[in-house]
């Protein structure tokens, strides 16, 4: 009898032992978060993008969009050379890492680590091991980055409309190192309230308390619109906005289903718990809407879908769904009344032009969530992804305790990105006007970019009204003849109405001949 020996593997996507797939690596889980920081991606760009581009006048279409693209790009630079490791690094501060950068193959190819996030017991003795996914560093840095981006594009919604875009380009780096780093290795790296228990389980805090706080900081310091803006910002395309916020809602898929770092069985729960919450929400925002002024508003339902989404976040992963139902109710009820009701009472909010109203959509909506998620959370939910042994929310038998730290976190981000929002747009100030003049703010894009969003005049031809009273154009023979400025209004509009005219006669023509075949 022949004993056959096994052939040597051949090479192949399937070998053990991949050069590139180390044995700590589960591709697995590299495939969700690569695919989670793309969904996170997709809410700003072009998710928010959209929404800004089309919520806004005509005239501030392409401005808005610009602030959130130039955001989400400076972010990344700023991100990769220091943020990341002050928001994720060693631990300097209780509320701060140790700056490094996030650039080299040494760094971005080893195994994924939060340094920071190890918890001990009363007695020293190590309760919870830091924190360290399957995948590589890279994959970290870039989902993290996400999550930085999108909040200062979140907080560019409070600036809509006037803030000088020099004044802005300065602002999203220091605001990035200054304040957003403080509060994610605060609740998310490690810092002092990880420590103490706060639950953010995926940027109610970070995220949403923050922007808002800090976006109706900025707006005050920055100044309000025009007045003429003020009284009327009509959008100027509702169906791009709904497009938008399509996007944004889908797109919180990977927010909240990425925030465990693996496809696990909380991710699943707080995907479903997300959209259980965007889709009550919206629901009561829009009968409320309905309730007291008649009619379903479009912008409104867009609004209610987005505090859903906000509430949910604190705790979309640790709780039961019928809890997120009952966020989803808070969330569509409570930021309406104070935007609808307790803001048209207040003098000081009615001061503040707070432009896409960031504070009720996101800062309220995000302590809300926060303070329900010290409620709502299950221990079992609490057991599978918090690191503090027994948390759970006041309902399951946590005490009144883990509502005062929730608290407490709330109090903690608003007193931080209240101070340093103000510092930096005060030194700013300093140097760069913050605000456009009155004479920019009745132009819009033109003035702030030289370019705008829609063609007025033909085909792309705009009328410029600061050009000589007649323009000389070519005549039979090359004689010149002079135009009246009227002259080339009438000129440019028979030319708009030419090819109007040529679309109504082929309608005109295909409807008869449809006729005759009958």
């Amino acid at each position: 009898m022949h004993l056959r020996m096994a052939s040597p593997p051949q090479p192949g996507p399937y070998m053990p032992d991949l050069p590139a797939v180390p044995a700590w690596l589960n591709k697995g889980d590299t495939a969700w978060q690569l695919v989670a920081a793309t969904f996170v991606g997709i809410q700003s760009m072009p998710g928010l993008v959209v929404i800004y581009g089309s919520i806004v006048k005509k005239k501030w279409a392409v401005n808005s969009a610009f602030m959130a693209l130039y955001a989400y790009a400076s972010t990344l630079i700023v991100w990769v050379l220091v943020g990341f490791r002050m928001a994720f690094g060693d631990r300097l501060l209780p509320f701060w890492a140790k700056a490094g950068p996030a650039l080299t193959q040494d760094f971005l190819v080893q195994r994924a680590v939060f340094p920071a996030t190890a918890h001990y017991g009363s007695d020293g003795t190590l309760e919870t091991p830091r924190t360290e996914p399957f995948y590589a560093e890279a994959a970290l840095v870039l989902f993290e980055f996400e999550f930085a981006a999108i909040t200062l594009v979140l907080l560019a919604g409070s600036l809509l409309g006037r803030m000088n875009i020099k004044a802005w380009m300065a602002f999203t780096p220091l605001w990035l190192l200054f304040s957003y780093t403080v509060g994610a290795f605060s609740l998310w790296g490690g810092g002092f309230l990880y420590q103490w228990g706060v639950i953010d389980y995926s940027g109610g805090y970070v995220i949403h308390l923050s922007s808002g706080v800090a976006g109706f900081t900025a707006a005050y310091w920055v100044g309000p619109r025009l007045k003429s803006d003020r009284e009327r910002f009509s959008p100027n395309n509702i169906l791009l906005m709904i497009a938008g916020g399509g996007l944004l809602w889908l797109g919180w898929a990977g927010f909240n289903g990425g925030a465990p770092y693996a496809p696990n069985v909380t991710a699943t729960v707080a995907v479903l718990n997300t959209n259980v919450s965007a889709a009550t929400s919206l629901l009561t925002w829009t009968c409320l809407d309905v309730i007291f002024f008649g009619k379903p508003s479009v912008i409104g339902a867009v609004q209610g879908m987005m505090t859903g989404l906000v509430c949910i976040t604190p705790g979309a992963g640790l709780v039961h769904t019928w809890s997120a139902m009952l966020m989803g109710m808070f969330a569509g009820s409570v930021p309406w009344f104070t935007m609808m009701i307790l803001h048209k009472k207040s003098t000081f909010l009615m001061k503040v032009d707070d432009t896409l109203a960031v504070f009720h959509t996101h800062a309220v909506a995000g302590i809300l969530g926060g303070v329900l998620t010290g409620l709502l959370a299950t221990p079992e939910l609490c057991a599978l992804d918090c690191p503090i042994p027994n948390m759970r929310g006041v309902f399951y038998g946590s005490g009144i305790g883990q509502l005062g730290k929730q608290l407490g976190g709330a109090l903690f981000v608003t007193v931080w990105n209240l101070i340093v929002t103000s510092a930096i747009l005060l030194c700013i100030g300093l140097f760069i006007p913050l605000r456009m003049s009155d004479d920019q703010l009745m132009i819009g894009d033109d003035a702030a970019h030289g370019e705008e969003a829609y063609a007025l005049w033909g085909d792309g031809e705009k009328f410029d009204v600061t050009r000589p009273e007649t323009t000389r154009t070519g005549g039979a023979g090359g004689a010149g003849r002079e135009d009246t400025m009227e002259q080339r209004l009438t000129n440019m509009g028979a030319r708009v109405s030419r090819v109007a005219s040529h679309g109504l006669l082929q309608s005109i023509q295909t409807i008869t001949s449809v006729d005759e075949k009958k």
